[in-house]
């Protein structure tokens, strides 16, 4: 692909802005850390808590440091630095408590039924649950139940630092305000039981949340329904032995609590008839209920709080689907660019037509390419077929069209002119050219010397109106050479080859490309509203009814980027005018016949692979390092290592449909850490200056001068051919004589060999697409250099 330079044309005195933009970055920063920390939090909630039951048999601990007073006293325990006091519920009084929800499922199943027998009960909650079903916590304390907390995550606190206990129980205290507007001192640490089964980890967490004004409950009697033993066996647990008050632990969440629900309806009514008292925990020590009204900014603070949680939960779940769409995707379009690149090297095995002889001219606009300029031109006049050269200088500083003059090389003509643009340079030398069939080259590119024979066979059939080459990084030393060199080979050139078939190619490369000069002059010859004048040609061709094929047979050698700012610019302008000319050429989506199949194929095709995919690679890259951290980091692993088998697979046919060794692909698993990361960000930078309508810069494009001419046929041990005898020259025309030769080449009777698309509603080849101005990209800065 290549950019386009020269004056700035059009648009009105301030209507665009010179100033770089960096607030998307800044803005992509922000996007990438609070999904990050949402993520974080998300996978914290949900992945980093125990699942054991709370009843569950532990290994105890040492117990020296617990005091005797708690081991033999009461199940509600307080440390208040002056002394430990414990204290148990009355003679014949039951504290009903339940542990782990609020449960969607069974938490109202429990309400249900507490509310028909006429019974409150104590709900120690797990904060996440709460931010996950706030209305649920709602409900528990507007039927008059009372709340307690069970940690955040539902973390063993005698496991975990200091500083996370303090975590742990001030976040849920915050769930608990922003979901019912209340706080409450009352804590049952996830894995407690009862007094004499304390440890002392567990007791440095009792007296650390002591000293934080927490009252600890644990439990004298165990329903066991954590086991799911059978309903009678759940009542018979639950039903105390003697008339000493009891602290009754069961369920409301952690698993399925059916057997809980039916015990309950059973164990009520038995229990009140047995002369129980059943209720709250302060209602069952007689004591003043603790729970208090939160004030105004815990309340907003644990709104905000569930607010985050259930913005992760709703990422996490919206990611998900993203991630198997574009997984499915991923798979479809590499099983389909495979197929297809097999049914196109069956195709492709046999002729056009009639070969092509005819005399060619090969059109090289440069500007400032003097170190590769001569490689290029020598390599075009070997060619085995007739050409004729014409160089076009758009206003070099670094003597390229002396260098050319000075070669005194037959069948070249240099052609001078104003720095105009590369657009211009092409229209220029298109109305100095001889013949009908044109190749179109960059300066920095050379030809195998069959490559014009090859890429023009293809005219053989009448309908085709361009040819895309294939090009080929000829600097492929060193890891950023090879991951071009694997780009062009597996992606530019697969996708092509998928192009063809389906009929959509929305690009004949600038480095090696060839046309009908006629189709070009059908749609106005080179236009200049887009950094991706070659992408936009194409297009406006397809629209035209002319058929776009690939040659791979046609090679060409170019130099590519040497250095990622280098690397970094080129695929810049190249994103940037790709977009601008899929927003000009919007209308084939809508249309029929062959300006339909670029719109509905090529256009979609783009939008989802070379656009929508990327911009959602950094949600996909924080996702990744989400599943190792927080998920099963296995198959986190075994699902890359698939995505990268794919690559390899389809990097290693389409290097034996090119004909190249495949020893480059084995830095495939580093180009995918760093390579495609630097190729998401030009998407994401290029989409969001499209956007925001800012002008792009060009710059200096730097040549290295490594390119020669090659010293044989691609045929392996054929010969250099003699250059062709040149074509007669015409007369060389300036750019405004080219630009008014042009016009009226447009507008004179044309007689076309009738192809697809030619007598269809709307197709009048006489006129020119019209090249739309300005839109959502803005106008752009000309004036640099030329870039492949």
């Amino acid at each position: 692909m290549s950019g386009n330079r020269g004056r700035r044309r059009g648009g009105r005195p301030g209507s665009v802005r010179d100033v770089p933009l960096r607030t998307h970055w800044l803005l992509l920063t922000v996007l990438v850390i609070t999904l990050s920390a949402a993520l974080l939090l998300q996978g914290y909630t949900h992945h980093m808590f125990g699942t054991a039951a709370d009843g569950a048999p532990r290994a105890q601990g040492p117990s020296g440091d617990i005091p005797a007073t708690v081991v033999h006293g009461g199940p509600v325990i307080q440390d208040t630095g002056a002394g430990v006091r414990t204290a148990r519920p009355a003679t014949r009084t039951i504290a009903l408590t339940f542990d782990d929800g609020p449960d969607p499922t069974w938490t109202p199943k429990v309400l249900d039924v507490l509310r028909r027998n006429h019974v409150h009960a104590t709900f120690f909650v797990v904060g996440s649950q709460v931010a996950a079903h706030p209305e649920l916590a709602r409900r528990i304390v507007a039927e008059g139940h009372q709340l307690g907390i069970h940690t955040f995550t539902h973390t063993d606190l005698g496991a975990i630092a200091p500083w996370r206990r303090s975590l742990e129980l001030s976040e849920t205290q915050l769930a608990v305000a922003g979901a019912t507007g209340v706080t409450t001192p009352l804590l049952r640490p996830p894995y407690s039981s009862s007094n004499d089964a304390l440890d002392d980890r567990e007791w440095s967490a009792v007296a650390q949340a002591s000293q934080a004004g927490y009252l600890t409950v644990l439990s004298t009697l165990d329903s066991e329904d954590w086991k799911r033993p059978g309903v009678d066996r759940i009542v018979a647990a639950a039903t105390p032995r003697g008339s000493a008050g009891q602290v009754l632990l069961m369920h409301d969440a952690g698993g399925d609590r059916a057997q809980t629900v039916t015990a309950l309806e059973k164990l009520l009514p038995q229990l009140k008839a047995h002369g129980y008292r059943i209720g709250t925990v302060s209602t069952a020590l007689d004591m003043a209920d603790p729970v208090r009204a939160a004030g105004a900014s815990d309340h907003w603070l644990g709104q905000g709080l569930i607010w985050a949680l259930q913005g992760g939960d709703w990422a996490v779940r919206l990611i998900s689907w993203l991630l198997y769409a574009a997984g499915a995707l991923s798979v479809l379009r590499a099983v389909a660019v495979l197929i297809a690149a097999r049914r196109h090297s069956r195709a492709r095995q046999g002729t056009w037509g009639p070969p092509i002889a005819e005399p060619v001219s090969v059109i090289v606009p440069a500007y400032n390419e003097s170190a590769g300029i001569e490689a290029a031109v020598r390599s075009l006049l070997a060619s085995d077929h007739p050409v004729e050269v014409i160089v076009v200088d758009d206003g070099s500083t670094d003597g390229t069209a002396d260098l050319v003059e000075s070669l005194r090389l037959p069948g070249v003509r240099v052609i001078r002119q104003q720095n105009a643009g590369k657009p211009a340079a092409l229209n220029t030398g298109l109305a100095a050219a001889s013949c009908e069939l044109v190749v179109m080259v960059d300066g920095d590119t050379v030809f195998e010397p069959d490559a014009v024979r090859m890429i023009v066979q293809p005219f053989a059939d009448p309908r085709v109106g361009a040819v895309s080459g294939n090009a080929k990084v000829a600097n492929r030393g060193g890891l950023l050479g090879r991951w071009q060199h694997i780009e062009y080979v597996v992606g530019f050139n697969l996708d092509r080859r998928l192009f063809d078939l389906a009929e959509c190619m929305p690009t004949v490369p600038g480095a090696v490309g060839a046309f009908r000069r006629r189709a070009l002059l059908a749609v106005g010859g080179v236009s200049d509203t887009t950094l991706a004048e070659d992408t936009d040609l194409t297009m406006a061709l397809c629209r035209a009814g002319w058929r776009v094929v690939y040659e791979e047979r046609a090679k060409a050698w170019t130099e590519a980027p040497a250095s990622l700012g280098a690397l970094w610019r080129q695929r810049y302008r190249w994103c940037y005018g790709t977009l601008q000319a899929m927003w000009k050429h919007r209308g084939a989506l809508v249309q029929g016949g062959a300006s339909g199949k670029l719109g509905r194929r090529g256009l979609v095709y783009l939008a989802l692979f070379q656009m929508l995919l990327p911009l959602l690679a950094p949600v996909v890259d924080v996702f990744a390092l989400y599943g190792l951290v927080f998920l099963d980091p296995v198959r986190i692993a075994g699902l890359w290592l698939a995505f990268l088998a794919l690559q390899a697979l389809m990097g290693l046919y389409a290097f034996r449909l090119d004909r190249e060794r495949p020893g480059p692909l084995w830095s495939l698993p580093l180009q995918q850490f760093v390579y495609r990361q630097l190729m998401y960000l030009v998407v994401i930078q290029s989409v969001f200056t499209a956007v925001a309508g800012t002008r792009l810069r060009w710059q200096r494009m730097e040549r290295y001068g490594s390119l020669q001419v090659p010293v044989a046929a691609s045929s392996a041990g054929a010969p250099v051919p003699q250059a062709a005898a040149p074509v007669p020259q015409a007369a060389a025309p300036t750019a405004d004589l080219a630009q008014s030769w042009l016009e009226e080449a447009r507008a004179a009777p044309r007689d076309y060999p009738t192809h697809q698309g030619m007598g269809q509603p709307g197709w009048t080849p006489e006129q020119p697409l019209p090249h739309q101005q300005g839109g959502p990209y803005g106008q752009y800065q000309q004036g640099g250099p030329y870039d492949s």
